[in-house]
Formats: structure tokens, C-alpha cells, sequence
């Protein structure tokens, strides 16, 4: 079961992806990330206020949010850390990067988790696995290197460095997810975390952004801006429950949430134009048969 739900939240991943690249074009990034928590916090508030004062009524609802300690609410407040420091540098880096580079260089993010998961957790891959990560890693690396083509520099562009730093935090926070949900709610961990992390960007917001606006790009409004919590809300639960399984492997399933980079690439290629789309192409047809290895490993 597990990795039927990490297949529906690389789906919610990829709609997300999309949604964060329209709200973000032309448009100034910090106040986008704000309104992402902001958003994010206003979908689990009901719910939080609902399970405090009705808590007879919601604890046989899947949505209930239980009461946690002062340490666990410590443990959520560091992931939120985490999962901020990775959003803002790929923030960054989807504001300036083509979406069909950004997805595949962002989908090298279960390497890290694989090798975090092999130290961290013991966890060990079958021959179909091995297989699965095998052709997806080459099929990342294949995309990276035709979008030099596109005339980035790897070595010396800051926007691929801010995407490398937001791989690596996003590694991080994934491989602290597992070790999260070994005993926490999954509900308790994702609606503190999205309040924690509104908590952390409004002075951002008002210390980083607002006395600077008018020397910076200017925000503007748009629906996708909603789009962006909405989507990731889902996808997140639908994630967060998969790591609860007891069989599940966070490696495999940090891979197969990097399967999104498919959405990203069919919106890049008919919503943008972006260029190169041949070779992508056949590079994808490698992650598809990568995601296949995974899902047979894993049944």
C-alpha cells in the first residue's frame, strides 16, 4: 500500500512544481513563500481547533490532530527548519531555472536519501531496487547534461548552487521524516509543521522582504499562489502516510516521489517550450522503466 500512496503523492508533487513555477515568474520569491505557509496553516487550523475542542467527534476521523509533548512539538519545529532552508533555495532556483533542468536536477534528491538511508537506517535494497535507482540515477545525470546545452554553467551558475544546497536540506529533512514518524501522528507532524513554519517566515517577511520591496521584483497576485498549498498539503499526507507503513523504505519511497519530475517535464514542454525536449525524452523513458524496477521491488 505504501507505494501506491508515494506514486499519488509524486502526482500531487509534480501539480505542485507547476503551480510553484506559474506563481513564481516575474514575481518576487519571499512574499510567494510566505503565502505558501499562510495557506498551508489556514487548511490545518479547523482541524487542529476541531481535535482540541472536539476531540470525541474527530478521533475516529483519519484528520484528528492529538495532543503532543513539548519535545515532540521541539523534534516537528527542527523539520520545519529544514523543509524552509530546502523551499527557499529551490524557490530560488525554479524562479530561474528551466523547469525541464530544475525537475531532474532536484529528482538527484534519493541519491542523497538512498545513501542517508543505507548509513542511518540499515535499510537494504533487493536485485528489482538496486535496478530501479541504478536507472534512475543515470537518467538524472543524462538530463543534467543536456541542459548545458542550454547554456548554464553547473560550476559557476548561483542558481544551480542554491538548487544543490535544496537537494542536500531536502535529503536531510526527508531522512528526519522517517525518523519522525516511527512514533509520531502523521497529522501532528504535518499541521505543526506547516504553523511552525509560518511562525518562521513572517519576520522573514518583514525583516528580509518588506523594508526592501520597492529595490527588489514586485510581488503580484496570482490563483497558483493558493494552488501551491493545496497541492502540497496532499501530497505531503499522502507521503507521510506512506513512511508510517512499517514495510515502507524511505529510500524507495523518496525515489519514487522524485517520479513527479515526469509532470514537470510535460508542463515545461507544453506550458513553457522549453528547449531539448528529444533527448529529455528518452532520458524519461529511463526514470519510467526506473520507477517500474522500483514498483516490482517493492510489492
Amino acid at each position: 500500500m505504501w507505494v501506491y500512496l508515494a506514486f499519488a503523492s509524486a502526482l500531487f508533487l509534480g501539480f505542485y512544481e507547476i503551480a510553484k513555477k506559474a506563481s513564481l515568474n516575474g514575481n518576487a520569491v519571499i512574499p510567494v513563500l510566505f503565502l505558501n505557509t499562510v495557506f498551508g496553516s489556514l487548511i490545518f487550523l479547523p482541524l487542529a481547533v476541531c481535535s482540541r475542542f472536539l476531540p470525541e467527534q474527530m478521533q475516529h476521523l483519519p484528520f484528528y490532530i492529538p495532543s503532543a509533548s513539548a519535545h515532540t512539538h521541539w523534534l516537528i519545529f527542527i523539520k520545519s527548519l529544514l523543509a524552509l532552508s530546502s523551499w527557499i533555495f529551490n524557490y530560488f532556483a525554479t524562479k530561474h531555472l528551466p523547469m525541464t533542468l530544475a525537475g531532474p536536477v532536484k529528482a538527484t534528491q534519493p541519491v542523497v536519501v538512498l545513501l542517508g538511508a543505507l548509513l542511518f537506517f540499515g535499510e537494504r535494497l533487493n536485485v528489482y531496487q538496486w535496478l530501479g535507482v541504478l536507472m534512475a540515477v543515470l537518467s538524472f545525470y543524462l538530463l543534467s547534461l543536456t541542459g548545458r546545452k542550454e547554456g548554464i554553467n553547473f560550476r559557476r551558475d548561483k542558481w544551480v548552487f542554491f538548487l544543490v544546497l535544496s537537494v542536500l536540506t531536502g535529503a536531510t529533512s526527508g531522512l528526519y521524516d522517517k525518523y519522525l514518524l516511527r512514533s509520531m501522528d502523521v497529522m501532528t507532524v504535518q499541521s505543526w509543521f506547516n504553523f511552525y513554519q509560518f511562525a518562521v517566515m513572517l519576520p522573514v517577511l518583514m525583516l528580509l522582504w518588506f523594508p526592501f520591496r520597492k529595490k527588489t521584483t514586485p510581488f503580484h497576485w496570482t490563483w497558483h499562489i493558493p494552488l501551491i498549498s493545496i497541492f502540497l498539503a496532499i501530497g505531503d499526507f499522502l507521503y507521510f502516510s506512506a513512511l508510517t507503513d512499517s514495510d515502507s523504505m524511505i529510500s524507495i519511497v523518496s525515489m519514487i516521489r522524485r517520479s513527479n519530475v515526469l509532470v514537470v517535464f510535460l508542463a515545461g514542454a507544453w506550458i513553457y517550450r522549453e528547449k531539448n525536449l528529444k533527448s529529455k525524452a528518452f532520458d524519461l523513458i529511463l526514470v519510467l522503466i526506473g520507477m517500474i524496477f522500483l514498483y516490482f521491488g517493492s510489492r
